[in-house]
């Protein structure tokens, strides 16, 4: 298993940005991809974007060109850089590690509202 810690969120007004981190500790070489989800209130938690162990990212279509993931693995961290935000952007954000067997760790979520 992997602890994650996420960290970053917050309440801005629509344009500004955010950076969230999440912190890894435990069984990190197991790890395959790290990824960024959200839930809004009363809908599904949905992917963002991930980024593998190779560095390969991807991104959902409704951030892509605003949001960027990476990952310092000297610091066992995973940023999500947060540009242009909208109000419809307004979620728990949460970070996740996904391992080979199928297996999901996720953090216990932060924050980001985006007032208009």
């Amino acid at each position: 298993q992997v602890q994650l810690v996420e960290s970053g969120g917050g309440l801005v007004q629509a344009g500004d940005s955010l950076r969230l981190s999440c912190v890894a500790s435990g069984s990190i070489f197991r790890v395959i991809v790290m990824g960024w989800y959200r839930q809004a209130p009363g809908k599904q938690r949905e992917l963002v974007a991930t980024v593998t162990s190779g560095g390969r990212t991807n991104y959902v279509v409704s951030v892509k060109g605003r949001f960027t993931i990476s990952r310092d693995n000297a610091k066992n961290t995973v940023y999500l850089q947060m540009n242009s935000l909208k109000p419809e952007d307004t979620a728990v954000y949460y970070c996740a590690a996904h391992f080979s067997n199928l297996e999901v760790s996720w953090g216990q979520g932060t924050q980001v509202t985006v007032s208009s």
